[in-house]
């Protein structure tokens, strides 16, 4: 009588590793897509925007490219702050490679920001910060980006009443402005008030109902817990993080004008920091990811009125909108690919 022999199973098919590198080319194709839909019909022959580009002078786009990188820098140095200040340790170039990739997500993905956030939140995380802290590091920079553009239009409103007492920048977005402002103060006011209260002691209040009441429960209080760190901050590190958000629009700003000197576009500086603060106004409402389509069709039709050419607006436009946008997307993605082999070192 033979002995049965037991089957050999065949071992069990490694799973497949995700390629980060195909994810990132079918975003910048979407990303391309929609900005060819949103510019379809708006932009002059491609020969003349080619030969707008052949007489640019390249030491200004070099400038460009530096004051690209010292905004990013500016957002980076920012969260370091914030997060140092709400007790996490985290290195510059992990910030910095964090910041990428979650800029990345915003710019190329729907709902972007708010991916971005969740993103952020979960890396702070991992490098060591609690979960409040990276919350509210994010709380921070929201409300601080608001206020710093907010600073920048009432710097220009200055600069402009000041040279031409008779002239005033248009109603509309000062209007804007002066509501994002009062916003952002109302709100860092009333979380500051709210971090004077004691937290609720763990496992007090209620926590009858189904699942979905408890995890909104959860919820709100996960907020409130990252309110209260974010408004108990000190005064110098809110300072602290309005001036970085500054300095980011700020630099960004002057990457558009040093890329509209490249291009000899006859726009003097209060016009275009006229054009791109209205801009950048109108982009809060996310109406496509990173704005593509209406970023660029908003800032050639600016420069046009302003007095460029449609072939020079259109140039200058889209030399800035790679060092500002396009460019970040498969930069981020290589930081997140990092970000990611640097955790399955540590963990294996």
């Amino acid at each position: 009588m033979s002995a049965t022999t037991t089957p050999q199973l065949a071992p069990p098919a490694p799973p497949r590793r995700r390629r980060p590198w195909v994810r990132l080319a079918v975003l910048g194709v979407i990303a391309l897509v929609l900005a060819a839909i949103g510019l379809r019909g708006r932009l002059p022959a491609p020969g003349d925007v080619l030969d707008a580009l052949g007489g640019a002078k390249y030491t200004w786009i070099a400038l460009a490219v530096v004051l690209q990188v010292a905004s990013i820098e500016s957002f980076a140095l920012q969260q370091r702050r914030l997060l140092n200040s709400l007790g996490a340790r985290l290195t510059r170039g992990h910030v910095m490679a964090i910041t990428l990739a979650g800029t990345a997500l915003s710019i190329s993905m729907p709902a972007g920001p708010a991916v971005s956030t969740a993103f952020t939140i979960r890396e702070y995380q991992r490098g060591g910060a609690t979960r409040e802290a990276s919350a509210a590091s994010a709380i921070v920079s929201g409300l601080a980006s608001i206020g710093g553009l907010a600073l920048l239009y009432a710097g220009l409103a200055l600069a402009v009443l000041a040279r031409h007492p008779d002239g005033l920048l248009s109603w509309q977005p000062l209007l804007v402005v002066v509501a994002m402002a009062a916003l952002t103060t109302a709100l860092v006011v009333a979380g500051r008030r709210f971090a004077r209260r004691p937290p609720p002691e763990p496992g007090v209040g209620p926590v009858a109902g189904n699942r979905v009441t408890r995890v909104l429960q959860s919820l709100l209080r996960a907020a409130g817990d990252a309110w209260r760190a974010g408004a108990g901050l000190r005064a110098l590190d809110w300072v602290f993080a309005l001036v970085y958000a500054t300095v980011k629009w700020l630099a960004d700003l002057f990457c558009l004008i040093a890329v509209a000197e490249a291009l000899h576009l006859p726009v003097g500086v209060a016009t275009m920091a006229t054009v791109y603060l209205t801009v950048q106004i109108v982009r809060q409402v996310p109406l496509t990811p990173g704005g593509v389509g209406v970023v660029e069709t908003a800032l050639v039709a600016g420069l046009t009125t302003a007095g460029a050419t449609a072939a020079g607006a259109t140039a200058a436009v889209l030399v800035y909108r790679v060092l500002s946008c396009w460019a970040l997307i498969p930069i981020g993605g290589i930081a997140a690919v990092i970000l990611r082999r640097q955790r399955e070192k540590a963990a294996g």
